[in-house]
């Protein structure tokens, strides 16, 4: 496997989130054929899904949320390496659904403000207006 094409190439300025994009695409079309992978679009997001339930199920085991076990430190390292893998997962979905970095910020940032709108009691949406 070459990953001399991994490190940043340029002056540095692409843009952090095209960035991931890029690399898990490239990624997700090297396993895809070296695996000999094929799936429909609606199996890939069923395995896309499942995979960062697992991922969530990874980072529920950093963070002691089991009561019946004694407490650990928290390893942010860990930690962080089980997220990154829960956001492979995401922008590998994210890319088989055709949805870009551009895109992808945009709906958040609509998604944010209207969020915001909601919990300052400015939404139409019922429920989310502070007593």
């Amino acid at each position: 496997m070459d990953l001399t094409n991994l490190k940043r190439e340029g002056n540095g300025t692409l843009d952090k989130l095209d960035d991931i994009f890029r690399l898990q695409e490239e990624f997700d079309s090297s396993l895809a054929e070296s695996r000999n992978l094929r799936f429909s679009l609606e199996e890939w997001v069923q395995k896309e899904v499942l995979a960062m339930l697992s991922e969530l199920g990874e980072i529920l085991d950093e963070v002691n949320f089991k009561w019946w076990k004694n407490p650990q430190p928290v390893e942010r390292e860990r930690l962080t390496e089980e997220l990154v893998d829960l956001l492979h997962f995401f922008v590998s979905m994210c890319i088989k659904v055709g949805i870009t970095p551009k895109m992808l910020h945009e709906a958040y940032v609509k998604k944010n403000y209207e969020n915001r709108l909601r919990q300052a009691g400015l939404s139409d949406r019922q429920g989310y207006k502070p007593a």
